[in-house]
């Protein structure tokens, strides 16, 4: 009797103790959402208070008005750097730093932000300092400097021994004419010798002032942290007086805090743009079934789907197929992008692809010899090359303005790294593409990577809901990424460009199978991957006489049941790698009790295109002429790069006003570039329309001018009559 009463408690009690399970389930599950909203909300709260101290800056200086330097400003703006108004913002920073404030600046990529230290240190007496964390992108800058008149330096490991002399001679010296000195975040923090040379420079008085270029690696929650960067504190603590600039494309309200704090720039002036970029379209393809796949082509763009197949080296393939027909039929004019890879190994081989394809394509990794890595980049960026396939270690800060197209062979390991890596498109301000293809399998091979870093797993895992969703505007994610109040998005995306019929289907049944799958492999004190879980719940669904469950469909679920909490990432490490394998997660016990559902977004059908966008700037005949002038110009002119010579604004606006004069030239390009290839410009452009007396441009630029002719005669007989 006392046996049965015992076994009856047992009972009861193992009831209870599942009853108890439930509700840790329960809670577990619902903390993980509250982290995720708490950490939402802190930000939404940084971005708050950003705004609110923007504002009180605003208030008590207007930075807009006018001062003693305007005239000089306005007159090396267009006769130096050949651009005749100031974009958003810039003007501001400009008059802020002049007057000797501390300045944060926050401008999306192609804002302008070189222009914003670049004109102050010539309106400045003395040298101007601008630490840059890549080779490549102080390599761009000095010689575009180079090429407007501008004599700029830089201290990096390629500078040989005689030029390091000289510039340490002129700083310690004053002599020369030196205006720009470019060094890296290493030189400041490993180079006693510079220092000792810098403080002279400033003891004189000729220090200017300090540039901070990708400013966000100040800060460990920046997404590019680099440890040379907490170091640069030491600029201010040397030259208080020196007035200071840091310039980022992103940064959250906490990272502009913690990058103000890192550099000793509290208090300062902050100027923070909108994330937006109204000229890119974005896309994400996706794998789906052989039997799915499908091409469709329209006015502006190509959606390519994936095809699923079942053999690796296959699906690669299709891939490269994919990316190289998108290339072909969308820039058939050679006109300029970079194709994101995840490792070194894939950049080297989806530039062979390409190449074997007939696109003119070259990888840029870490791994190379530092001399080829310089000639890649300089043919990529004097239109040698129409492709570069590169790591993430490619394309920060790149300076090239017309890349019309960014794709990503693989995800980023967060939205903000996508944004920054996408930003490299379209800087000219000019309609361009940021393509990213999908496959649920990439999400482990990054995690593997971040899930150490701070926020590095929950960062991936939005970048997958990104990736996941079919009906969600890519935009929005990013302004709430930024904690940025929603802009229209006026089709600027697959998603909002097309009539998408999004169903929500119900795969709660197929989600309880996977997570029966992996608890069962717990037992037996096994371990599985994502693509090991895929082929073994598929090969269990054929032996219970299911349907075929495709591994697209598969994949698919599977994250999203990571993404819900329902399953989990586990990390271990192995001699040679770290791997990821799936767990159950703290929900997975309230869907085997029938508590949670699984609901997948699936588009049954995409209707008509809502928008169009329209095509780069070298369409007509007259562009791509002079396109094919400024890569001559820049070729005779010491290599330069082309967009050096002639920006792609420059050719749209000489396409549309055809000037016949130097003076009209002066007025679009400015008298620094005029003096030098304005009779060649001049020459082409009267020899092209006297030859294309039908074409487009000729005839609206002859028409504008009979306009402006008879309006100035009118208005001189008006004058002389009333004289």
């Amino acid at each position: 009797m006392a046996e049965e009463e015992v076994a009856l408690r047992l009972e009861a009690v193992d009831a209870e103790l599942q009853g108890v399970q439930a509700q840790i389930a329960v809670l577990c599950d619902r903390q993980a959402r509250l982290l995720e909203e708490q950490a939402e909300l802190r930000q939404l709260i940084d971005c708050c208070r950003a705004s609110e101290e923007d504002d009180i800056q605003i208030i008590e200086q207007d930075w807009s008005g006018n001062f003693e330097w305007d005239n000089e400003a306005s007159n090396l703006l267009l006769n130096v750097f050949g651009i005749s108004t100031f974009r958003r913002n810039q003007r501001e920073i400009v008059n802020a730093l002049m007057s000797n404030k501390n300045v944060v600046v926050v401008m999306a990529a192609g804002g302008g932000k070189s222009l914003c230290y670049q004109l102050p240190a010539l309106l400045r007496p003395g040298i101007a300092l601008v630490v840059s964390p890549l080779l490549s992108l102080i390599q761009d800058q000095v010689m575009g400097l180079a090429a407007l008149g501008v004599s700029a330096a830089m201290l990096t490991s390629t500078t040989s021994k005689e030029e390091e002399k000289e510039i340490y001679r002129v700083l310690e010296k004053g002599d020369g004419n030196l205006r720009i000195l470019y060094v890296t975040p290493e030189k400041i923090a490993k180079s006693k010798r510079f220092m000792s040379k810098l403080e002279k420079c400033n003891r004189a008085g000729r220090l200017s002032l300090v540039a901070i270029d990708e400013a966000h690696c100040c800060s460990q929650w920046g997404h590019d942290f680099r440890p040379d960067y907490k170091n640069l504190g030491i600029l201010k603590k040397q030259f208080p007086k020196v007035p200071m600039i840091a310039l980022t494309a992103t940064a959250t309200g906490r990272v502009q805090r913690d990058l103000q704090e890192m550099l000793q720039i509290l208090p300062c002036e902050r100027f923070t743009s909108s994330v937006n970029r109204p000229n890119l379209f974005y896309e994400v393809f996706r794998f789906v079934r052989r039997d799915d796949r499908h091409l469709l082509f329209f006015s502006f763009s190509i959606l390519i789907s994936f095809v699923q197949v079942r053999d690796k080296k296959q699906v690669a393939a299709d891939v490269i197929e994919d990316i190289a027909l998108f290339i072909k039929e969308t820039y058939p004019s050679n006109e300029s992008g970079i194709v994101y890879c995840f490792s070194r190994k894939e950049c080297e081989q989806v530039a062979d692809a390409l190449r074997k394809r007939q696109i003119s394509a070259a990888h840029y990794h870490a791994d190379m010899d530092s001399g080829l890595r310089t000639n890649v980049h300089r043919r990529w960026s004097s239109n040698q090359l129409q492709v570069i396939v590169g790591t993430v270690a490619f394309g920060m800060g790149i300076n090239k303005p017309d890349v019309r197209f960014v794709i990503h062979h693989t995800l980023s390991k967060s939205l903000e790294t996508y944004y920054q890596e996408s930003g490299r498109a379209g800087r000219d301000g000019l309609p361009s593409r940021c393509v990213l293809y999908f496959r649920p399998a990439d999400v482990p091979r990054q995690s593997c990577m971040v899930f150490s870093e701070n926020t590095g797993l929950q960062n991936l895992y939005a970048m997958a809901r990104y990736c996941q969703s079919k009906q969600r505007c890519r935009r929005a994610a990013f302004f709430q990424y930024f904690a940025e109040q929603v802009q229209e998005c006026n089709g600027m995306c697959d998603t909002c460009a097309f009539e998408n019929d999004v169903v929500e289907k119900d795969v709660t049944e197929y989600g309880k199978s996977l997570v029966q799958s992996v608890m069962d492999v717990a037992e037996s004190d096994k371990k599985t991957t994502l693509l090991q879980l895929v082929d073994l719940w598929r090969s269990q669904l054929r032996q219970a006489g299911d349907k075929e469950m495709s591994k697209d469909d598969a994949e698919q679920i599977i994250l999203q049941l990571i993404l819900d909490g329902t399953l989990r990432e586990d990390f271990q490490h192995t001699a040679y790698a770290t791997n990821a394998y799936v767990k159950a997660g703290s929900a997975a016990r309230l869907i085997l009790q029938g508590k949670r559902k699984v609901i997948l977004e699936q588009c049954e059908k995409r209707g008509p295109v809502k928008t169009t966008l329209d095509d780069c700037a070298m369409q007509s005949g007259m562009a791509r002429m002079l396109d094919k002038l400024r890569q001559t110009l820049a070729a005779a002119d010491g290599g330069l790069f082309p967009y050096a010579v002639l920006s792609s604004e420059h050719i749209k606006r000489l396409s549309s006003q055809v000037p016949t004069s130097i003076t009209e030239l002066d007025e679009i390009i400015g008298k620094t570039k005029s003096s030098k290839y304005g009779e060649q410009i001049i020459t082409a452009l009267n020899e092209y329309t006297t030859k294309n007396t039908d074409d487009p441009d000729t005839k609206e630029a002859s028409s504008s001018k009979r306009v402006a002719t008879t309006g100035g005669q009118a208005r001189q007989t008006k004058r002389s009559r009333n004289a």
